[in-house]
């Protein structure tokens, strides 16, 4: 089969990536970097690392089929699925494990449509999803922690534990929504049956409600990748399509 699409024109790389062409290159270079001291056992691939890498981040980015992307890159159907399996987790963002001590952060979730039921339940928008909890930096509006995703029906509050992220923001002053009561976080003042909150509280809810607004534009630029509309990715296949996506994300943001 003859390739359609390949990193080696730069036209390409936007629509199918999401990324500049000097961002895409920065990603190859990063990932060359990481896996240079891995041992390649088996076949060589077909597919220059640059190809490759374009495959995962166009699967994401139009969440089309194995057998409609495959024959895209010239490849089959089995062989992007192995490149999916394997580049997906390289992709991933690592973490930001010290944050400085005037650090600001901002925490929501999301939810994730995804077809396996095994890592899904039914949320409130009726469809079977994950939930994930995403923290980004007020001021850099980078992504800096993404959790372990949960089933859909896993209330905020819940999944700001059991998800990994709390241990790994630690103590660093972090903002959420009404829904993170009774967890610590920075939330808007509540009103109490019969009683109006003065205005300072109003004033403070409203600059409040402004700051975290950033994480909802967050998830507006990530979910311009299809995959994270309706994943029919297995198992961790979710996750590290969340990580690799908010690691392009930040791509994108850095410039």
């Amino acid at each position: 089969m003859t390739a359609v699409i390949t990193a080696s024109a730069p036209s390409w790389i936007g629509p199918f990536s999401g990324l500049s062409p000097r961002s895409f290159g920065k990603l190859v270079t990063a990932v060359r970097r990481e896996t240079a001291t891995k041992l390649q056992r088996g076949r060589p691939w077909g597919l220059p690392l640059e190809d490759r890498i374009l495959l995962v981040t166009a699967y994401w980015r139009t969440s089309l089929t194995m057998r409609q992307i495959a024959p895209l890159f010239g490849i089959s159907k089995s062989a992007a699925d192995r490149i999916i399996d394997h580049l997906g987790p390289l992709l991933a963002l690592q973490p930001r494990k010290r944050f400085r001590k005037d650090s600001v952060l901002i925490v929501d979730g999301t939810l994730v449509p995804t077809r396996d039921h095994a890592v899904a339940e039914q949320s409130k928008n009726y469809r079977y999803s994950t939930a994930h909890q995403v923290v980004i930096d007020a001021v850099s509006r980078l992504v800096v922690v993404v959790g372990q995703p949960l089933p859909g029906n896993r209330h905020d509050s819940c999944g700001w534990e059991e998800s990994g992220v709390k241990t790994a923001v630690g103590n660093t002053t972090t903002i959420a929504d009404g829904g993170y009561q009774g967890t610590g976080l920075v939330i808007p003042h509540r009103r109490r049956k019969g009683e109006e909150l003065p205005m300072w509280k109003k004033e403070h809810n409203r600059s409040h409600k402004q700051v975290r607004a950033r994480v909802e534009h967050t998830f507006a630029r990530m979910k311009g990748w299809k995959i994270l509309r309706d994943c029919r990715l297995k198992g961790d296949g979710v996750h590290h399509a969340m990580l690799g996506i908010a690691r392009l994300h930040n791509l994108n943001l850095a410039g």
